[in-house]
């Protein structure tokens, strides 16, 4: 059996990579200029490698009972770590993924193939273009994990982008978005303050180091209509290899301090990060 070589294209919006893993059969890393973007196990879809990617996991855990099929949203589909993950663990879910990038779509789909009958079907589409043609409350879970390059795009941090994720959500669905941020958080308290006007609920998931802001790093916002179970989330992430804090009621509403909502005619892609931050090799 021929040994997995790397797999480089220029897809729509930049250089991605396919890197096997040479400790895992089947497993890849993808890199989009040099940022790792996703990973996946294709004989082992439950293992979730990045940290982000497993308190993501502990979310749709969470949603609802062990096994019981969802209807997920995934805005930015990567190597389709969590659609996988979700069609692993809750077998007969419906899934819609949307990613911008139709030569990743294209790159994933050749060297990646989904299994037969997984539920996920794929857009090739902007993922806000699609949020916002998509019909209302179809969907109990929806994923954000969109970046181009190492941001967040402008339009995807906004009040009205907020808005048109709790249009989709049914009443009691979940919303959650992989974000970045280091201090002084004016994004990341920003992305608060816009969830607050349209969910009663919110939470906060990163590491202590990021929420001290002693480094810049990926942060998990959480936002519902209804209770999110903090206590066994927390207890979950606590038992990561490399734990997570889970901040929410006033120790959030403290972080969020005097910041006020931004809408479209003022919104900024997320702020760069810091030279090698999250990339690799």
């Amino acid at each position: 059996m021929n040994e997995p070589i790397p797999v480089l294209r220029d897809t729509d919006h930049g250089t991605a990579r396919l890197l096997p893993d040479v400790d895992r059969d089947r497993a890849w890393l993808l890199t989009v200029d040099g940022a790792p973007q996703s990973y996946v196990d294709l004989d082992a879809p439950e293992h979730l490698e990045f940290e982000y990617v497993r308190r993501l996991g502990h979310v749709v855990d969470l949603t609802a009972p062990p096994g019981r099929p969802l209807d997920v949203v995934h805005l930015g589909g990567g190597a389709l770590t969590l659609p996988r993950y979700v069609a692993a663990s809750r077998p007969g879910s419906r899934q819609e993924v949307a990613e911008a990038d139709r030569g990743l779509v294209e790159l994933v789909g050749e060297h990646l193939a989904l299994p037969e009958r997984s539920g996920i079907t794929v857009h090739a589409t902007d993922a806000r273009e699609w949020l916002e043609a998509a019909p209302a409350a179809c969907a109990d879970l929806l994923i954000g994990d969109v970046f181009g390059g190492s941001r967040v795009p402008a339009h995807l941090t906004s009040l009205e982008y907020a808005r048109a994720a709790g249009r989709v959500l049914r009443q009691d669905g979940v919303y959650a978005a992989n974000l970045a941020d280091g201090a002084p958080f004016v994004f990341l308290r920003s992305q608060l303050a816009n969830f607050a006007e349209v969910f009663g609920e919110l939470a906060l998931m990163a590491e202590p180091a990021v929420l001290r802001g002693r480094r810049f790093g990926n942060a998990v916002l959480l936002a519902s209509r209804v209770p999110l179970g903090i206590a066994e989330l927390t207890r979950r992430c606590a038992s990561d290899a490399f734990p997570a804090r889970v901040e929410h009621g006033a120790a959030l509403d403290r972080f969020i301090g005097d910041a006020v909502p931004v809408r479209d005619s003022e919104a900024v892609a997320s702020p760069q990060p810091p030279e090698g931050a999250f990339s690799i090799g």
